[in-house]
């Protein structure tokens, strides 16, 4: 039989993760001081949002999965040092980007929306908008055309001139990461449980490769018959060039629809990742599971705990950016 923790040592862990995250909390905190403001662009660039806006409305129309593909380059982003736009640059024979990073090289699209939106703002405010803002902006964007809440942008961020390639291993979360190793990721951000919970909620719009889902399916998932064997056709047990890069929505249900499907499947036991479904099956997941029981029973606590939750995500800054940033021209590189 397996074993089953007693009752001491769940208290303990709850006990030992609050005081983490007051910790994390307090060093890794955003600072009240960053300079981030919702009308730093009043004067410069009065119609930043409206672009950004007009912009992202052409690409998820034409493709409603754009929408995903921009909000993960958002969060990817912001998980490595911070939101400053390090995740855009390219390689170059002076700096290695993050692009070819193991947890981004096959996860990562939709970077030539950000170019279009950069161009269309040169071509309105020459040198004035980061991309670091415009990506943050496009984001909620994003979530809101595909049926997601609104949430107020604070900007003024500065474009890195740095990236940091071991810090993709070491910072983003993976899809076969144990629930306690992801929590420690997260309270290393400065955000919360309750953050991740909500904010794992942005799988309701994802894809996922079949390499990391293979393990899942052909392992303890607990989906319907019918359900499984799409999957499998989609991904087959051995592992092949052919079949790596085949995809599939983490929410079945509602893959274009931003809403609250995804916590159902967590109740289910049909969470596509296993990261996922831990949040709800793992046994030191008290906390967890009782999140993921009530966003999926109150899709208005998921949307409200979702905004607040992105704006923290977005308030996580590089410290060595607001001071020694630039606003790039071309997201791509760095100024010359």
């Amino acid at each position: 039989m397996a074993h089953q923790p007693s009752l001491i040592s769940l208290q303990w862990f709850s006990i030992l993760l609050a005081c983490i995250s007051l910790f994390s909390w307090t060093i890794f905190a955003v600072s009240p001081d960053a300079p981030l403001t919702l009308d730093y662009y009043k004067s410069t660039c009065p119609t930043v949002f409206e672009i950004v806006s007009k912009e992202m409305e052409c690409e998820v129309n034409s493709d409603p999965r754009n929408a995903a593909l921009v909000l993960r380059l958002h969060f990817h982003d912001c998980f490595v040092q911070g939101c400053d736009g390090s995740v855009l640059l390219d390689d170059t024979i002076s700096l290695q980007g993050e692009k070819k990073a193991s947890a981004n090289v096959n996860s990562l699209k939709g970077f030539e929306i950000i170019d279009r939106i950069k161009n269309k703002l040169e071509s309105e405010c020459p040198g004035t908008v980061s991309c670091a803002d415009i990506l943050t902006v496009a984001a909620r964007d994003a979530v809101i055309l595909v049926g997601g809440p609104y949430w107020d942008v604070p900007v003024g961020r500065k474009d890195s001139k740095t990236a940091n390639y071991d810090l993709v291993r070491e910072n983003i979360p993976t899809a076969n990461e144990g629930l306690l190793s992801i929590i420690a990721k997260f309270l290393y951000q400065g955000l919360s449980v309750t953050d991740m919970v909500a904010l794992a909620g942005a799988h309701t719009i994802g894809m996922a490769r079949c390499e990391n889902f293979r393990a899942r399916i052909y392992g303890d998932f607990g989906a319907t018959d019918s359900y499984l064997r799409n999957l499998k056709s989609i991904c087959p047990a051995a592992i092949s060039s052919s079949g790596e890069n085949n995809v599939t929505a983490m929410d079945n249900v509602t893959p274009n629809l931003f809403d609250n499907s995804f916590y159902h499947t967590l109740l289910r036991g049909e969470g596509l990742l296993s990261s996922d479904q831990e949040m709800y099956s793992n046994v030191f997941g008290i906390e967890t599971k009782k999140l993921v029981r009530k966003y999926a029973d109150d899709p208005l606590a998921f949307f409200n705990q979702f905004s607040d939750s992105m704006v923290k995500l977005s308030n996580i800054t590089n410290s060595d950016s607001i001071v020694n940033g630039e606003v790039r021209k071309i997201c791509r590189f760095v100024n010359t």
